[in-house]
């Protein structure tokens, strides 16, 4: 009998019922499609073994006038710089107190200190680095408070609580049973100091929670903080995620936390061991008319204006406008003030209640609102900039959902995804309802679109319905128009272009470079992939009679695989109804040793095919299978 040859069509169809998507794949995972013909995706490893704090939904890579390579890396707990494999904290200052403002207590045999800062406006989690203090009398020293802290409880406004640990030790070193790590110092009888006249506490921008609180939503308040409740305790609650905006002007950066100011680095003035942080806008040298809180920032590379969207007008400072866009001055990053002689200025839109993101394009700046699509352009003086309305009832997951490659711009919607490519259309998706079906709405602010141009794809990182996290992705081949998805945990992703491969924000405090290998760096040593790829049923000849399967030619090529001996699994799955269970399975190893084909012995109506792996060091990719069918009755 002549081989069946077997040609699926590319990509994976979820829209339609198993059996009528017949020649066609139905479920996968850690696979991606090339020439309409499936393989397994890249591995990755960690970029560095230097973890960060929190969620790193927001990262920017650039070079610095001399070639250095740089990467903005935003969490809700802090604003790190990376450069060398290093990280360097850069989060603002939200307040220094004066000397003397703050003072400690210990008691004896507790690792717990109490912090007196009347008002201090801090929250659990926060971070304060003290100077200049004392030693308390005993296991206290000056070394051991003199150093960052992250405050761990709340007693009321005007105290809070810190835990005091060896000089240079990190922040919340707790062993895997949850036991207290050696670095913890615990006070002795003669700590009865209370840190010296002269002590001074810095305090950080307050951070911010990983999940999105309950009945949040786009400026549910401040990012920072509520109210302060009862006199008993504090009430502190914040409605939203942390979302960073970033953008370098030359080789330095500016930087803006959602709904709060605008503030800049200074690449000049700091040096590997000596990062210094990033301070207001209206500090620097001949600063005017500053925006003080906004909901994005951007540096327009054609026309070298920096522009804030959603921020407070100059006749008002302070009070946000959510539908306000600002500019500077051409090449001017502290003029914000217009006149007849400079081309700062303003645009206010209309249509939606507030601005959700700006993504910028080679040719204009993409302003997203919650309900509407404007095309903001360089005009020059004297207008500067105009902008039209391009498409009212589309909808944005997140400030992070959209992504730019060339003239294009994807975004996930709340139940759709769209690409505007001179006009906003919706594209067709054979998965829109496996992903949206299983989808934490709550969480929706956390989707994280990225380019992997190298492959034409565009990911979207999601939560799915039981996961507070972003824990699946979807991807869109705009190359060859095909849809695929997988389970994968990543808060943040870049492209390669300033790095060399593209670059994943894993939820464990590490960035990974992926597209390297074909295994799981996460761990030590790295562990494989599980990636596999499943068809929908297939009739056996007219579906008609029972059909006995003999043997496989599977068609895999192993190629650029660092295992030895690489393999996959074959399993053909066969039942006797459409609709009816799978009456039996059978798997093969098909390694890759000059072996032709895989040995089955199946009958059935109707068979589903499926290529896995999970060996270490194994890459593939699969053409088009053969299949030795025979006419043949139940037994």
């Amino acid at each position: 009998m002549p081989l069946t040859k077997f040609q699926f069509r590319p990509g994976i169809n979820r829209e339609v019922t198993n059996y009528t998507n017949e020649g066609g794949w139905h479920d996968g995972d850690k696979v991606r499609f090339t020439k309409g013909f499936p393989e397994k995706i890249g591995g990755w490893v960690k970029y560095s073994q230097r973890s960060y704090l929190g969620d790193a939904s927001a990262m920017h890579p650039w070079r610095t006038l001399i070639g250095e390579r740089l990467l903005g890396i935003g969490t809700g707990q802090k604003y790190y710089i990376e450069e060398g494999q290093g990280l360097y904290d850069i989060t603002p200052l939200r307040e220094t107190t004066a000397a003397g403002d703050v003072t400690f207590s210990a008691t004896d045999g507790s690792y717990e200190i109490t912090v007196s800062d009347t008002l201090h406006g801090a929250a659990v989690n926060d971070f304060v680095a003290f100077t200049d203090a004392v030693s308390l009398g005993g296991n206290i020293t000056a070394d051991v408070l003199n150093q960052e802290y992250q405050i761990v409880g709340l007693i009321n406004e005007n105290s809070y609580v810190i835990e005091a640990r060896e000089a240079g030790t990190a922040i919340g070193n707790i062993t895997v049973d949850g036991q207290l790590d050696p670095t913890y110092v615990t006070a002795d009888s003669s700590d009865t100091g209370d840190g010296g006249s002269s002590v001074v506490g810095a305090y950080q921008l307050n951070t911010a929670p990983d999940v999105v609180v309950a009945g949040a939503g786009w400026g549910a308040g401040t990012w920072g903080r509520n109210a302060w409740g009862s006199a008993a305790s504090v009430t502190t609650i914040t409605a939203t995620l942390r979302h960073w905006s970033h953008d370098n002007f030359g080789e330095d950066l500016i930087i803006n936390p959602r709904d709060g100011d605008v503030y800049y680095w200074d690449r000049s003035a700091s040096t590997i061991g000596n990062f210094q942080r990033a301070v207001p806008l209206s500090t620097l040298s001949g600063a005017s008319d500053t925006p003080t809180v906004a909901k994005q920032i951007l540096v327009s590379d054609r026309d070298r204006h920096v522009i804030a969207f959603g921020c407070d007008p100059i006749t008002d400072p302070g009070v946000q406008d959510p539908m306000l866009i600002r500019f500077s001055d051409q090449e001017n990053i502290a003029n914000w003030t217009p006149t007849a002689t400079n081309t700062a200025g303003d645009l206010r839109i209309d249509s939606g209640s507030e601005i959700v993101a700006a993504v910028e394009t080679r040719q204009q700046v993409l302003v997203f609102t919650d309900v509407s699509l404007y095309a903001m352009q360089y005009l020059g003086p004297p207008f500067t900039f105009g902008i039209n309305l391009i498409s009212e009832n589309i909808t944005l997951a997140g400030q992070e959902a959209a992504v730019a490659t060339d003239d294009q711009v994807f975004w996930m919607g709340r139940e759709e995804f769209y690409v505007y490519n001179g006009a906003v259309q919706r594209i067709p998706c054979s998965v829109r309802g496996y992903v949206f079906d299983d989808f934490n709405v709550s969480q929706r602010a956390k989707v994280v679109a990225g380019l992997n141009s190298a492959h034409s794809e565009v990911w979207w990182f999601y939560p799915s319905s039981t996961s507070v996290v972003n824990d699946r992705y979807v991807i869109y081949n705009y190359a060859e128009n095909l849809w695929y998805y997988g389970n994968l945990m990543r808060a943040g992703w870049i492209d390669r272009g300033v790095y060399d491969t593209p670059i994943g924000a894993g939820l464990d405090g590490y960035l990974y470079s992926h597209e390297v290998g074909s295994d799981d760096g996460s761990t030590t040593p790295a562990t494989p992939i599980e990636s596999f790829i499943q068809s929908s049923p297939l009739d056996i000849g007219d579906g008609e009679q029972f059909s006995l399967i003999r043997r496989v030619l599977p068609d895999v090529s192993f190629e650029n695989s660092s295992n030895d001996s690489p393999y996959v699994d074959v399993t053909l799955n066969v039942r006797n109804v459409s609709g009816g269970n799978y009456l039996k399975s059978s798997t093969v190893s098909y390694f890759d040793n000059n072996k032709q084909q895989v040995d089955f012995r199946l009958r059935g109506r109707q068979l589903s095919f499926k290529l896995s792996s999970e060996l270490l060091g194994t890459t593939w990719r699969l053409g088009s299978p053969r299949i030795d069918i025979r006419p043949d009755g139940r037994r």
